[in-house]
C-alpha cells in the first residue's frame, strides 16, 4: 500500500483539458488552429519566461507552460520583430506544452509564427495576470497531484482524518460504521483515493459512484447519509493518522507506552501509523476516538508519553546521584 520512494512523480494533463476546465472562468481564446492539444503538461509551476527573452536561457526549465504577461509583451515590442522571434524561438525550444497570453493583449505574427514552428498552442486569456496566476495554479496542482488508491476507509474523527487499514475482513467497515453512530463522520469506505498536495499532505476522497456507500458482511451495501443524515459525511479529509487494525499475535510487540512513534510512507508522505491489536471485548471505537483526541494533543505540542518519561526520569534522578556517589 506505501510508496516508500522520495522522488513521486506528478501526473500529467492534456492541453486541451486545461482549455475545457477553464475557457470560462479564464476567459480563454485558442489563437492556433490546427495545433494538436492532446500534448501533455506534467510541471505543476507555471510562470513568466523571465530573462529568457533577453537571451540568457541556462536557466529554463523543460516542460512548463509560460505565461506572457503586459511586461513581458511590451518588452518584445521594443526590440523590434526578427529580435524578438529569435529570442521567442530560443525559449519555446525548451518543450513548452503551451502558452498563454494574459489581458487580452494583442499578440503579432510573429509571436504566433515562433510558437507554431514548435507547435506549440497560444491562448489569450481576457483575465489580468495576477488573477489568471490565483486561478490556474490551484487547478494544476490538483490535476497534477500524484495519486494512489488504498484499500481502507477513511473517517474524520474530531477533525482528524482516520485511516483504517488491515486485512480484509478484520472489521474496518464495522469499526467506521460504529464511529458514524457516535456523531463522527464517513469519508470512503474499502476504496480511498490518496492525492498529494504540496509536498506533506495527503487528501483522501472516495470513488464518484461509491458515493458514501459501505458494504458490511451479513447486510449488504447501505447508504450512510440516507441512514444517519447528510452530515454523517464529508466529501474529502486530510489523511492524518494511519489505524492498523489486526488480530492479536502473541508473538508481536505492541506499543505500551507510546514513546515509539511508527510511521508510513504513502506517496513520499509520512504518515503517523498506530496498530491496534484486536481481542474479544476491546472497544475499537472508543480507541479510535482516543487515538484522534491523542493526535490533537501532539498537534498542539503535548506529548504525554514523553511528559510522563521525564517525569519519572526526573523522579529517579536522586536515586541515580546517591548511587553515583556510593563509592564503597
Amino acid at each position: 500500500m506505501a510508496d516508500s520512494s522520495d522522488s513521486v512523480p506528478w501526473k500529467s494533463v492534456a492541453v486541451q483539458e486545461i482549455l475545457d476546465a477553464k475557457r470560462k472562468t479564464l476567459s480563454l481564446e485558442l489563437l492556433s488552429p490546427g495545433v494538436d492539444l492532446t500534448r501533455v503538461a506534467a510541471d505543476p509551476d507555471i510562470s513568466s519566461p523571465g530573462l529568457a527573452l533577453a537571451g540568457y536561457t541556462e536557466r529554463v526549465p523543460e516542460g512548463r507552460m509560460l505565461v506572457f504577461g503586459e511586461t513581458e509583451m511590451t518588452y518584445l515590442g521594443t526590440v523590434g520583430p526578427a529580435e524578438a522571434r529569435a529570442h521567442l524561438d530560443a525559449v519555446f525550444g525548451f518543450d513548452v506544452p503551451a502558452v498563454f497570453v494574459t489581458k487580452s493583449l494583442e499578440v503579432p505574427p510573429y509571436f504566433l509564427d515562433a510558437a507554431a514552428k514548435h507547435e506549440i498552442p497560444v491562448f489569450r486569456s481576457g483575465a489580468s495576470t495576477k488573477r489568471f496566476y490565483q486561478r490556474i495554479k490551484p487547478f494544476l496542482l490538483t490535476a497534477l497531484a500524484p495519486t494512489t488508491n488504498l484499500h481502507g476507509s477513511l473517517a474524520d474523527v474530531y477533525g482528524v482524518g482516520l485511516l483504517f487499514v488491515g486485512e480484509s475482513g478484520v472489521g474496518k467497515s464495522e469499526c467506521v460504521l460504529d464511529l458514524v453512530e457516535r456523531g463522527h463522520r464517513l469519508v470512503a469506505d474499502d476504496l480511498v483515493m490518496a492525492s498529494r498536495r504540496g509536498t506533506d499532505v495527503l487528501i483522501g476522497r472516495g470513488h464518484e459512484l461509491q458515493r458514501h456507500h459501505m458494504e458490511i458482511r451479513g447486510i449488504g451495501i447501505i447508504d450512510i447519509p440516507a441512514l444517519f443524515g447528510v452530515r454523517s459525511v464529508r466529501q474529502q479529509k486530510r489523511i492524518e493518522v494511519v489505524v492498523n487494525l489486526e488480530l492479536w499475535n502473541q508473538e508481536a510487540a505492541y506499543s505500551r507506552t507510546g514513546l515509539e512513534e511508527d510511521t508510513e510512507t504513502i506517496l513520499g508522505v509520512e504518515i503517523p501509523r498506530v496498530t491496534v491489536p484486536l481481542n474479544p471485548g476491546k472497544n475499537i471505537t472508543v480507541i479510535s476516538e482516543v487515538v484522534a483526541m491523542n493526535h490533537l494533543l501532539k498537534y498542539s505540542g503535548v506529548d504525554t508519553a514523553a511528559a510522563f518519561d521525564a517525569r519519572l526520569r526526573n523522579s529517579m534522578q536522586p536515586v541515580r546521584e546517591y548511587l553515583e556517589q556510593d563509592i564503597e
